[in-house]
């Protein structure tokens, strides 16, 4: 890769964080818009993508940098506040620099802003001067251990462009600031740590280190697993040393993969604008835990599942001012996006104070649609009325409009956050509103499991969905509307059996061992042969025979050297109940 390629890609990534950065921003200046830090990091971040986009040679970037710089510049200098005009089209700005960027990425050629927007950034503002004239400029031969940032000072001036004139902050007015706590800030400590305090490494190192970590987990298992039967000192000493440098390098590779959650929370305050506006709504978005660290990959795969909970919040949940008002409630409807690690896990809450979920309506509709029959949906609990909303399909929406209503999105939710073994919780309170709870572990390269046994085979339980383990003996069993169920405390559990779903024949002896599992909402009981304990195990992706078969999320080695199928929890529930009911209407 070129030396120029090299910096157009770092432009790109430094880019891209600066626009989800100027969305938040932005929403918090609209609130709040005498706060002059807040103005000045939104012209700080427009500056900056436009000082990168003028020294790489994108002109239509430039332009569009300047003219929100222009606006901006107005309400530094207190000659003309924002206003929602303003607002939406700063905002329309970011929505097009973020465009912009992908089309880079794709090596596409750049268009012009519309003059519309460019006019709209203007209309009110003073006179200023023209967008700098942006020229190509050669690069030096060797830039590897020179600063990006301050390349462009020296070729600019610190904190300027070629033709830009010198900006004069004025404070606003303190008679129209509105009164704000301020906290005071520390004295600027010297600057003792060295310049290269981090490095940017290609992510395919780090997956590459990731792999062989698992690689050695795997080994070690083997060892621990060999270690009994030698019954050597000095082998038992060397098993449990390198047992604690392997633990000690998995956390230390595993931390450089963990990114904080804000990276994608960061997008959501203007998602949360933009979607209220349309609907005519208003909203106040409130999100906490932002600093929680996932594997990038998890963080990434998080961001449509969130939008779309975020979008239905809003949509669905949130009423409209006046329902609100005919209610009680203060017409600015409230949610919260939250975060927090649990264990070796991460929960991640949508929660809204709207109209909650009606589970009659729930059951209704998916009657009406053909999703499930009369006689299933009159078995179906509250709670498990809610899980109708995860079908393929469902929609409660009358009118069908560029939000909702279209019977997609909630399945691919659950479809995604079940790839990443996560799983989803939904809680609802009608005229309080709603919560969705996602968890999904820490990392998806290593996974917590509990290895159970059928004949000579090995399975492998996720660990998280693993509630508890218990001894069963097949009389104690009954039988309800056509399940098989268990008694657990004064609580009837669905029992099924892994024997018979892997088309086994029944073990002659009456002790077996019942693993409680959690699938949504539901809990139910797995009858297993045996449980060998837990175990790490590194995910691999299934032998080509039982790609697709449902039941099934993955493969791994253990450590007596089998291989162990992952199990899906939520398939297996809802594939062993099918075919219970499926026997209990032949008999």
């Amino acid at each position: 890769m070129s030396e120029a390629s090299d910096i157009c890609a770092d432009f790109l990534i430094e880019a891209r964080e600066i626009v989800d950065q100027l969305g938040e921003q932005l929403v918090a200046l609209e609130h709040s818009p005498y706060d002059r830090e807040c103005l000045n990091a939104v012209f700080r971040g427009f500056h900056t993508i436009k000082g990168g986009a003028g020294f790489l040679d994108f002109p239509a970037m430039v332009t569009i940098c300047h003219a929100v710089e222009d606006r901006l510049n107005a309400a530094r200098s207190s000659e003309l506040a924002m206003d929602a005009g303003a607002f939406d089209a700063t905002q329309q700005s970011i929505d097009l620099l973020s465009d912009m960027l992908d089309a880079i990425g794709r090596g596409e050629e750049l268009e012009e802003p519309s003059t519309e927007l460019v006019h709209a950034l203007h209309i009110g503002a003073p006179a200023v001067a023209k967008a700098p004239v942006v020229q190509a400029i050669d690069l030096p031969d060797n830039l590897d251990d020179l600063d990006f940032d301050a390349l462009l000072d020296s070729l600019h001036g610190a904190g300027s462009l070629p033709g830009a004139a010198p900006i004069a902050v004025v404070e606003a007015p303190k008679a129209a600031a509105p009164k704000r706590e301020t906290k005071p800030k520390p004295a600027a400590a010297a600057n003792t740590e060295p310049g290269d305090a981090t490095v940017r490494v290609d992510v395919r190192r780090l997956d590459a280190m990731v792999n062989l970590v698992g690689e050695l987990v795997l080994a070690r298992n083997r060892l621990k697993t060999i270690r009994p039967r030698l019954r050597d000192e000095d082998l038992d000493r060397a098993v449990t040393a390198l047992d604690a440098a392997t633990s000690r390098l998995q956390s230390a590779v595993m931390t450089v993969r963990m990114q904080p959650v804000g990276r994608v929370f960061a997008r959501f305050p203007k998602l949360a604008r933009d979607v209220s506006r349309q609907l005519d709504k208003s909203v106040d978005l409130e999100i906490v835990g932002a600093d929680t660290e996932l594997d990038r990959n998890l963080v990434e795969a998080l961001a449509d599942p969130l939008v779309h909970l975020m979008r239905n919040a809003i949509d669905h949940g949130i009423e409209s001012p006046a329902q609100r008002r005919a209610a009680g409630k203060s017409e600015t409807g409230h949610v919260r996006l939250s975060a927090q690690q649990e264990g070796d896990h991460v929960s991640i809450e949508v929660r809204d104070d709207g109209g909650g979920i009606d589970p009659e309506k729930i059951r209704r509709s998916a009657v009406d649609k053909g999703l499930i029959d009369i006689e299933s949906a009159a078995r179906l609990s509250a709670d498990e009325c809610l899980q109708l909303i995860f079908l393929p399909g469902f929609s409660t929406r009358a009118e069908v409009s560029d939000l909702s209503g279209r019977g997609v999105g909630m399945d691919v939710v659950q479809s995604r956050i079940r790839e990443l073994s996560g799983h989803v919780q939904i809680h609802s309170d009608i005229g309080r509103g709603s919560r969705f709870v996602i968890r999904v572990p820490l990392t998806l390269a290593i996974l917590p499991t509990l290895l159970i046994e059928i004949d000579d085979d090995v399975y492998a339980l996720p660990l998280v969905r693993v509630i508890e383990v218990l001894a069963h003996r097949p009389d104690r069993a009954m039988w309800i509307d056509g399940q098989t169920v268990l008694d657990l405390r004064e609580r009837p559990v669905p029992l099924l059996d892994l024997r018979e779903w892997l088309g086994l024949d029944p073990l002659p002896s009456s002790a077996t061992t019942a693993v409680v599992l959690q699938a949504g909402e539901q809990r139910f009981c797995l009858i297993v042969d045996r449980v060998r304990g837990r175990e790490e195990v590194v995910i691999k992706a299934l032998p080509r025979t039982l790609r697709g078969l449902p039941g099934y999320a993955g493969a791994s080695l253990v450590g007596d050297g089998r291989m162990a199928l992952i199990l899906d929890v939520d398939a297996l529930l809802r594939t062993g109940l099918r075919a219970s009911r499926r026997i209990a209407d032949v008999a």
